[in-house]
């Protein structure tokens, strides 16, 4: 089991949000509308995007991290890694 199990609703109406959004930027482009408006709208899409990012891994360090730092050996180094790995995208996006 994911360690976003217990926030998957909250997840997925997040993501639908954002999908929103973008659909809705597409239409601000094929409209011709304002840059600086479209470029508002682009901000608050990643925004949200970047707080469905964060807590996937805020979840994934207290549940599958977690875990795996109990139980020791190579599977919690694994883990470690990954997240690091994946701290690093979030950072350089």
């Amino acid at each position: 089991m994911h360690g976003y199990v217990d926030n998957k609703a909250d997840l997925v109406k997040r993501l639908r949000r954002a999908e929103g959004q973008v659909r809705g930027i597409q239409r601000m482009v094929e409209d011709d509308v304002y840059c600086i408006d479209i470029l508002t709208q682009v901000s608050a899409a990643t925004k949200a995007l970047e707080t469905v990012a964060l807590q996937l891994l805020d979840d994934h360090l207290s549940h599958c991290v977690a875990e795996a730092t109990r139980e020791g050996g190579p599977v919690a180094d694994e883990k470690i890694r990954e997240a690091s790995a994946a701290i690093a995208r979030l950072v350089r996006s």
